[in-house]
C-alpha cells in the first residue's frame, strides 16, 4: 500500500496480494482517521460478501474467487469502542459480466486497487442497536 494526502483526502494504492480491510484499517489506525468516507475500484481474486437479515438477525456470507473487476466500493470508516470500525459495501464484475454484491468481510487485490479515503474532522462511535436490527449503529 502506498498513499498521499491531498487537503483531507487521502489517494491510495493498493497493490497485488493486500488484503483491502487490513490495508485500510492500517491507514486509518497510522493516520489517526475517526471519521470519514471510502471509495474506490480495482481487481480482486477472493472476496467475501454478506448480506445481513434483519428478521434472523444474522449475516449470509458468500465467498466468490477467481477473476473480479470491483466496479463499486462505497462505505464509511467510524469509531466503536475506540477502535476503528469499516462499513463497506462492493459490487463485484465476475468473468460472465454478472454482477455480485453487499457487505464487504473480505477482499484479496488480484492486480491494484485505487481508492479515496476523505477524512471528516470529527468523531461518531457506534452503538449495538439490539431493540429493532441488532446492527452497530451511528451513535451521535
Amino acid at each position: 500500500m502506498e498513499y498521499r494526502l491531498f487537503e483531507n483526502i487521502y489517494i491510495i494504492r493498493l497493490d497485488r496480494g493486500d488484503e483491502l480491510l487490513t490495508s485500510l484499517k492500517e491507514l486509518c489506525e497510522n493516520e489517526k482517521i475517526m471519521l470519514g468516507t471510502v471509495e474506490a475500484i480495482g481487481a480482486s481474486d477472493h472476496a467475501v460478501v454478506g448480506l445481513y437479515d434483519v428478521e434472523s438477525r444474522q449475516y449470509y456470507k458468500h465467498s466468490f474467487d477467481g477473476p473480479m473487476e470491483i466496479t463499486s466500493l462505497l462505505g464509511n470508516i467510524s469509531r466503536k469502542d475506540g477502535e476503528v470500525y469499516l462499513h463497506l459495501h462492493i459490487n463485484l464484475c465476475r468473468e460472465d459480466m454478472s454482477v455480485v454484491g453487499g457487505h464487504l468481510n473480505e477482499c484479496r487485490i488480484s492486480a491494484t486497487s485505487e481508492m479515496a479515503v476523505r477524512r471528516i474532522n470529527g468523531i461518531v462511535g457506534r452503538k449495538l442497536d439490539m431493540e429493532s436490527t441488532g446492527l452497530n449503529l451511528y451513535q451521535f
